[in-house]
Parts: structure tokens; sequence; C-alpha cells
């Protein structure tokens, strides 16, 4: 896919806004999970886990997508 931007009816988006989208979607469904298995109690500052979480998930989608 790349980091190159995309016209959309002549609107150019950055690819970043939807690796973001997805980042945010899978960052969901991480916790989610995490939720049901039932490690979200040893999560200290949910906050601060869910940026973080959202960080790493969004650096692996970039890793993946933009090659």
């Amino acid at each position: 896919m790349g980091l190159h931007e995309w016209s959309l009816g002549g609107v150019l988006l950055s690819p970043m806004a939807a690796y973001a989208v997805l980042a945010l979607l899978l960052t969901g469904v991480v916790r989610l999970g995490l939720q049901r298995v039932g490690l979200a109690q040893w999560i200290w500052h949910e906050a601060l886990f869910d940026c973080a979480l959202f960080v790493c998930v969004l650096a692996a989608v970039i890793a993946v997508l933009a090659t």
C-alpha cells in the first residue's frame, strides 16, 4: 500500500488516517479479548494502557502495510 497520498474526489487523504482507524478497531478487539480472558483486571491505569496499546498496534499496522 505504501505511504502515498490517496486522491478521493480531488481531496488528498493521508494513509495515516486509514491506518489510525484500522489500529483503533484492532485495539478495541484486543481490549475485548483481554476482558474476556480475564487479563484486564491486571491493568493498573486503563487510559494509559489503552493509549500505549493503540501506539503499539498503530506501529505494527504501519510496519505491515507500509512496505
